[in-house]
């Protein structure tokens, strides 16, 4: 099962807001009560360190009172405006690499409610060539980075490990040979290239002696076609099918750290790479 945080925050906020607001209208009123009664009775003088512990808000009140603003501030900068995430796998080879934590803009295609989805204020659309986490069709509990390739209304066509868009078969260029290191090591030899789509220029790699899906696609209103870079390496649009776009999380646009585990440390070459 995976684990989601955003629901464990809003829990917790509720939680701590419910706690301390509790104290706030009902336990505090009581402890003032009797802390006056306590001054004013019977003439026995209470002393000031009675009243000091009559007055005292309870442990768990304090603990409230405090992580309450804490959860809310993480809360609002998860949900609305970044987000981190960790790259699992190399399937956007060599644009991401296995190991790299980055980070996503979460207001870039509107401002969503955290847990429900639903979006409550347009900002802007996915543009072709863009890089977007998104909650995997197939299991909405998992998240997915790929680039889109397709927007609604389009016909992408694979063949030949070249991609077409309505027609137009997009720019590729040979840059030479891969060679990795670290965790992408075993993508060496591949062929790496540039290709265009839209106004993005981006590397990818191609396996020539390897077959994988190839077809034409109509892309549905409201809907996404998506690829990876590791173009014979990646669990994408040719193989599942198109995201909706209520299933977009946001663009991703840097790298902030990269630990590569075959070497059991930082790749700090990495950290603040802005991506394309």
């Amino acid at each position: 099962m995976n684990f989601d945080f955003q629901a464990v925050m809003v829990l917790a906020l509720l939680v701590t807001g419910l706690i301390w607001a509790f104290d706030a209208y009902v336990l505090l009123p009581r402890r003032e009560r009797a802390a006056t009664s306590l001054t004013q009775g019977g003439g026995q003088e209470a002393s000031e360190e009675q009243v000091k512990q009559i007055r005292k808000e309870p442990l768990l009140v304090e603990y409230a009172r405090s992580f309450f603003p804490i959860i809310l501030v993480v809360l609002v900068l998860r949900s609305f405006l970044v987000e981190p995430f960790r790259i699992p796998s190399g399937s956007m080879m060599p644009t991401l690499l296995a190991g790299d934590f980055i980070l996503v803009n979460k207001f870039t295609y509107g401002i969503r409610l955290p847990l429900v989805g639903a979006k409550v204020m347009d900002v802007g659309t996915p543009r072709r060539g863009d890089i977007v986490v998104f909650r995997f069709p197939k299991d909405p509990t998992t998240d997915y980075i790929k680039r889109i390739v397709g927007l609604p209304g389009d016909r992408i066509r694979y063949k030949d490990k070249m991609v077409y868009v309505n027609g137009e078969k997009a720019t590729q260029e040979y840059v030479g040979i891969y060679a990795g290191v670290g965790t992408a090591l075993g993508m060496s030899g591949a062929s790496l290239r540039t290709e265009q789509l839209g106004e993005v220029k981006h590397e990818i790699l191609i396996q020539d002696n390897r077959h994988i899906a190839e077809g034409e696609f109509i892309v549905p209103e409201g809907h996404y076609f998506v690829m990876g870079d590791n173009r014979d390496n990646s669990n994408d649009s040719r193989f599942w099918g198109t995201v909706p776009e209520e299933n977009l999380v946001g663009k991703a646009f840097m790298i902030w750290m990269n630990w590569d585990s075959t070497k059991g440390g930082i790749t700090w070459d990495r950290i603040g790479s802005l991506l394309n």
